[in-house]
């Protein structure tokens, strides 16, 4: 399963970056959403590390919405849904490639959004920007994990694809606060440069927490969900 998982991530993966016009329209949307916030500043004036981590994830969440309507309309377009649902392995691997691909491409966009951050924002890398690294890395793991499951309800039929927007935001609530906190902490913050550890540690193990529920409902669900059942 793990193999074929791979082979349906290079594939995807093969003909979003060779068409490079999708993945450039979710690259610009997250962009726009920090460079337009910049402009609500005065000269000078320094947006706090909470907000800025807030404008980060907004934008790698609606990223995260075009990149798996991407990933799922491949095969919706050339018919290959029947083909895919054929192949000698258990139906998982569908979800387990769609979610390798749409992580390797949310990690690519974010290299991108985390600079705009500096340039845009006049932000600074704090004391424990390990942590949010940390927490980056578990987050995305959460809603590549969500957007791969729902991404399969969200297609194949006309207007279906606007259900991914209004269904994931409302779940991805917890995972989201705390990974606005975590990113927080790897910015620099002059009036309050050390952070309680131990709260960082409560904040990590809440985004685990989400990963894990979330992978053990996929492996369960996404079979239904695929085949329409």
């Amino acid at each position: 399963m793990f193999n074929i998982a791979l082979l349906i991530a290079k594939k995807d993966l093969t003909i979003i970056l060779g068409r490079s016009a999708g993945l450039c329209q979710a690259l610009l949307l997250g962009l726009l959403l920090i460079f337009l916030f910049s402009l609500s500043l005065e000269t000078g004036q320094k947006l706090s590390p909470h907000a800025a981590a807030t404008m980060f994830w907004l934008a790698s969440v609606f990223c995260q919405v075009l990149i798996f309507q991407m990933l799922y309309t491949n095969e919706e377009q050339n018919s290959a849904r029947v083909g895919l649902q054929t192949l000698p392995c258990q139906i998982q691997a569908i979800w387990l490639g769609k979610f390798f691909a749409g992580f390797v491409l949310l990690l690519l966009s974010q290299l991108l959004f985390i600079p705009a951050l500096f340039i845009f924002l006049s932000q600074h890398i704090g004391l424990h920007y390990g942590y949010s690294l940390l927490g980056i890395f578990l987050t995305d793991i959460g809603i590549c994990t969500c957007g791969s499951l729902l991404g399969a309800l969200c297609v194949g039929q006309s207007g279906k694809e606007s259900l991914l927007s209004i269904i994931i935001f409302p779940l991805l609530i917890p995972l989201l606060l705390s990974a606005i906190s975590l990113s927080s902490v790897g910015l620099l913050d002059f009036e309050n440069s050390f952070y309680d550890i131990a709260q960082i540690q409560q904040w990590l193990g809440i985004a685990f927490a989400f990963d894990m529920m979330f992978c053990a409902a996929s492996l369960i669900l996404f079979p239904f969900l695929y085949r329409g059942e």
